[in-house]
């Protein structure tokens, strides 16, 4: 029992430990905006985090929409609520699905890009070249790569949306035999601005914590190939964790 008890606290101890570190690490990151910032480098990471993800993210929300029509249209025809489908749709994707699946598929895509890059410039002793230069290297590779998730999300996400809501009329007219004009109006009488709003607000934080996340485990990579393998496992898990938890937090707050 004794040793058992020792196990739980070294392990809570090393991730309050952990913790601790992305704290400050996202702190130091914090300080670092108010310098100039690095338009060049912030656009081409948007370019490259951004762009490349937008494939992944058209087919996951097309089908979501899709699959989520699929189950949804037949009950609320058989109650005689079709006059619904657009606004639940729409509702649905916008506060809940559109955010949360785009914040999941970027860390499985944008963090672990974040975390290899990194890792591996640790691991061939880019930063350090850096440090010799006086070149700081949280303003020179976190900062830019921060901004631009906190950009990009937010696009792709409502991207994304309109994509899961079209699969869903797609699904609604052609297949459930429901009228364009019953689900685009239904869209119109029930989705309220802030639906689209605070699934962006939502995704900001999301692009946010994707980035620190990726960084502060590419900067603490263990060494040789191996540990950048580990490294981002660690983000990709780590990530989807904190977009779930604070999805949580945020729809208490927005909603």
């Amino acid at each position: 029992m004794l040793k058992l008890l020792e196990l739980v606290g070294a392990f809570v101890m090393r991730r309050l430990e952990e913790f601790g570190t992305i704290v400050l690490l996202y702190r130091d990151t914090m300080r670092e905006l108010g310098h100039r910032p690095r338009p060049r480098h912030i656009l081409s990471q948007m370019s490259h985090l951004g762009v490349d993800s937008l494939l992944i993210v058209s087919l996951t929300l097309l089908f979501t929409g899709v699959v989520f029509t699929l189950q949804t249209a037949d009950i609320l025809i058989k109650f005689g609520a079709q006059g619904t489908i657009g606004g639940i749709i729409s509702i649905a994707i916008g506060r809940e699905l559109g955010p949360v699946l785009v914040g999941v598929v970027c860390a499985g895509r944008v963090g672990s890009a974040i975390t290899a890059e990194i890792s591996t410039m640790k691991v061939t002793e880019q930063i350090d070249a850096l440090r010799v230069m006086a070149v700081n290297p949280v303003n020179y590779l976190i900062v830019p790569r921060m901004l631009a998730c906190m950009i990009v999300v937010p696009i792709l996400t409502v991207f994304g949306d309109v994509i899961g809501v079209l699969g869903g009329w797609v699904i609604a007219v052609y297949y459930s035999g429901i009228s364009s004009y019953l689900y685009m109006n239904s869209i119109h009488t029930f989705v309220e601005v802030f639906d689209l709003t605070g699934g962006v607000i939502k995704a900001i934080f999301f692009g946010n914590v994707i980035a620190v996340l990726g960084c502060y485990y590419g900067l603490h990579s263990p060494d040789g190939a191996e540990g950048v393998g580990k490294a981002t496992t660690r983000t990709v898990v780590s990530s989807i964790i904190a977009i779930f938890i604070l999805n949580a937090i945020l729809t208490f707050i927005l909603y």
